[in-house]
């Protein structure tokens, strides 16, 4: 078998609200997967002596050295297939765009618009989720789940007390239950298992005291980023225990990630090898359009790719409207905060122009609260 995983980001732009980065994990078969290990032809290891002086992340070196070793790892060949496409396996109950008849499961800027509702999104989301016997009918349960507050940042953030919205919001139970049967039986046809989906919510408070640590809101997010992904591979399968024997036969799937391209950023080999410091990060090639990285031995071969539009990939796709559908739900509770306190208050999406209006308008409740800015606003 494989895994494939796919990750995405919502709300990294606002000042108000939360970044919230959100990863789904997908087991695949053999059989046709894609996963078999190629012919290892212009393929090397690097010797292990290079672990000890792998470059940090956050010294004035790293771009510069990943920048000169560019020319000579661009279009170096992958030990491992393309992965599988899910939208081709599971294409009788999976569609790339809303659907009355079957679950759409894209790119949340295609699925949600402002002022048109949630359910296209809670179509695909929960009937996923209830085909892996995950009926979450709540908030608080739907972020439990997730693992994305799991130190209740949410608190500080102007939370309304008692705030825990019923879902889902604007989808029919009836409508999700026969959606999650169908996604079921055509999992089960294809051999095609989701595993779980995991998020993040970083709130203003920890968004500027994660840029103040990592110099830039793009470093934060790929920090972010890529430490969800190992906290994923590690739940799918968790590492040996200091001082165990190595096991006979390797433990770990084949991994293929996909996580959608943070911005400009094209060099990540540096983040990857912080956060996987135990293997040495092999970049296979590094451009705008997508970046590629590899480690493991051949039978637990792990391939990350940061791709523009990394969201044509079934697994991202679903990170995408889950980081969607989650800060869309923290923005309600924000919202709902305010209009108790400041009457006939327009609520806010929390983007830029408007946030200026809106931070405008609750100044006054705002001080008489003791609310610090650091709290609510995002500095950058």
């Amino acid at each position: 078998m494989g895994i494939l995983i796919g990750m995405d980001e919502a709300g990294y732009g606002p000042n108000y609200g939360p970044l919230v980065v959100a990863a789904t994990a997908w087991q695949v078969p053999d059989e046709g997967s894609g996963f078999r290990v190629q012919s290892s032809d212009g393929y090397s290891h690097c010797p292990a002596p290079h672990l000890a002086s792998a470059p940090t992340p956050n010294l004035p070196s790293t771009t510069a050295t990943h920048s000169i070793r560019q020319s000579s790892i661009c279009n170096r060949k992958s030990n491992i297939a393309s992965p599988p496409d899910l939208y081709r396996l599971l294409r009788v109950v999976v569609a790339k765009k809303p659907s009355t008849r079957r679950i759409a499961i894209a790119d949340s800027k295609k699925l949600y618009a402002p002022g048109h509702g949630l359910r296209q999104l809670e179509r695909g989301l929960h009937a996923v989720l209830r085909s892996m016997r995950q009926p979450l009918s709540r908030w608080s349960a739907f972020v439990e789940y997730c693992q994305a507050d799991r130190d209740n940042h949410h608190k500080t953030a102007c939370w309304p007390d008692g705030f825990d919205a019923a879902l889902p919001v604007d989808a029919t139970v009836d409508d999700l239950d026969r959606l999650s049967a169908r996604f079921a039986r055509a999992c089960e046809a294809t051999e095609v298992l989701p595993l779980l989906i995991r998020a993040r919510l970083i709130y203003p408070a920890q968004f500027n005291d994660l840029v103040a640590r990592h110099g830039s809101k793009g470093a934060a997010l790929s920090h972010i980023t890529v430490g969800l992904l190992r906290e994923v591979m590690d739940a799918i399968c968790p590492p040996a225990e200091a001082g165990s024997p190595p096991p006979a036969l390797s433990p770990q799937p084949p991994v293929s990630a996909v996580c959608d391209k943070h911005g400009g950023r094209n060099f990540y080999a540096a983040i990857l090898q912080h956060h996987f410091s135990e293997h040495w990060i092999e970049p296979l090639h590094e451009s705008r359009a997508e970046s590629r990285y590899e480690w493991g031995p051949p039978e637990s071969r792990v391939s990350v790719a940061f791709r523009m539009n990394g969201e044509r990939f079934l697994p991202t796709a679903l990170a995408s409207m889950t980081a969607k559908y989650l800060r869309e739900l923290s923005m309600r509770a924000f919202n709902e905060f305010w209009r108790t306190r400041v009457p006939d208050l327009r609520p806010t999406a929390g983007y830029s122009k408007d946030a200026q209006r809106f931070r405008q308008a609750i100044a006054a409740a705002q001080r008489e609260l003791r609310i610090d800015d650091h709290a609510i606003w995002r500095n950058r």
